[in-house]
């Protein structure tokens, strides 16, 4: 099958189609320059576009040229060393032609790789592609359902406020017509029989009577015709359809104690982030709680949940508390979708991991649609992580994850949310 790429210059917006065809056909290289982006760009820019760079030997396209046919025999010049049938070693190492990086040329030109801008919804959407929210089933049986108005045309009935004036000025006008028209073309008719005879000399007086009597009656009638009636009348018709709006909490709970470092918080940060923008473009409303804890937890903003400098020991059946408190007091489950995000080292009291442990069971993870806990730390796993694994086992909306560097951070949120077989 042959392809042809449309090069014709475009105005502004005209070359979508195009875009979108090299995009679907180079996505793999953009999407491994996108998962490289997560990690090495700065936090602010996670949801801003990116410049994406293809080695130019992936994008060679088809060219049409002679085939070599038929029985040919050529003499090249300069050959004093071989001689027909003579096999050609191969070039050491390291020399001949198309030895050693990029595209060397003895001309003095080459090409460089192609490099591209894509935009900030082209970068989420490759970024969050084949990913999904768990327990969005169930969470679509609970949306909240709004309703709103709109124009519906017009209707016969309804209360004054919504008098559509012109339309029942029209409808009026059209009645009156229709029950008018015959009466006044005859009108007309006796009118001019009526001067005919009053001009003429000689003419009946009994006719002119019964003439004048019957142009009487006819406008008499005419005249009856009541100018608008309650048949004309026509209200303006507001009708509802139903919005469903689906509106969801996000609690991001960190751990900042002494054993927590300013980069293993800034890889918390990373998973927050992500976590943020794929949530945004599930749910139109969508609400932050952001939780710090150490021996006490705390709800701040955003702000002081990235960069205060508060430290101390560690207990985290702390947050999972005051999570709690903040859920019954301002976010029933009857109306918010419910997620979590716990980053911490693990590093935790040994004697409060099974109080996290019942925390969560009997009161976050009934309410909770996905809770994930991801442990950013190179030791081996301590009390708090083994207590999250058990109720991995039992509980199908709560996942535990491991993080040792920045590398790992994008297949973790992907392994976390991808999309589950059905």
């Amino acid at each position: 099958m042959t392809s042809f790429i449309d090069r014709r210059l475009n105005s502004k917006g005209k070359s979508t189609v195009n875009r979108q065809r090299f995009i679907n056909r180079y996505k793999k290289q953009i999407k491994k320059a996108v998962s490289d982006a997560v990690t090495h760009r700065s936090v602010t820019d996670v949801d801003k576009g990116e410049k994406i760079s293809i080695p130019t030997r992936d994008i060679s396209e088809p060219t049409f040229h002679h085939g070599n046919g038929g029985a040919r025999e050529r003499v090249h010049p300069g050959n004093d060393k071989f001689a027909r049938g003579d096999q050609i070693e191969r070039p050491p190492s390291g020399q001949g032609q198309g030895a050693g990086q990029g595209e060397a040329s003895n001309s003095g030109e080459g090409q460089d790789d192609f490099v591209f801008q894509i935009s900030k919804d082209e970068y989420l959407e490759l970024l969050f592609e084949d990913l999904e929210l768990p327990n969005l089933q169930n969470n679509r049986l609970n949306k909240l359902v709004e309703y709103q108005v709109y124009r519906a045309g017009f209707t016969n009935d309804g209360v004054p406020a919504n008098i559509n004036i012109v339309r029942s000025l029209r409808s009026s006008l059209a009645r009156r017509t229709a029950m008018t028209s015959s009466k006044k073309a005859k009108l007309k008719t006796l009118e001019e029989e009526l001067s005919q005879l009053e001009n003429t000399p000689g003419s009946q007086a009994e006719r002119i009577l019964a003439l004048k009597e019957e142009i009487a009656d006819l406008k008499q009638r005419i005249k009856k015709v009541p100018f608008i009636d309650t048949f004309d009348l026509r209200y303006n018709n507001f009708a509802k359809r139903e919005v469903p709006s689906s509106q969801a909490v996000m609690f991001c709970l960190m751990d900042v104690s002494g054993s927590m470092d300013q980069a293993t918080k800034d890889m918390a940060k990373r998973f927050y982030i992500l976590l943020y923008l794929f949530l945004t473009r599930t749910y139109k409303n969508l609400e932050v709680v952001y939780i710090r804890h150490h021996t006490q937890a705390k709800e701040v903003d955003e702000h002081e949940f990235f960069y205060s400098q508060e430290t101390g020991g560690t207990i985290v059946s702390s947050a999972l508390k005051l999570m709690h408190e903040i859920q019954k007091k301002r976010y029933p489950e009857s109306e918010w979708n419910i997620y979590a995000a716990q980053a911490s080292d693990g590093d935790n009291w040994a004697d409060d991991s099974p109080s996290c442990h019942e925390l969560l069971e009997k009161q976050l993870l009934p309410v909770v649609r996905y809770f994930s806990y991801i442990e950013i730390t190179n030791r081996a796993h301590q009390t708090l992580w083994r207590e999250y694994e058990d109720l991995q086992k039992s509980h199908n909306n709560i996942a535990v994850q491991h993080i040792k560097q920045e590398q790992d951070i994008y297949p973790v949120f992907r392994e976390l949310f991808k999309k589950q077989a059905v």
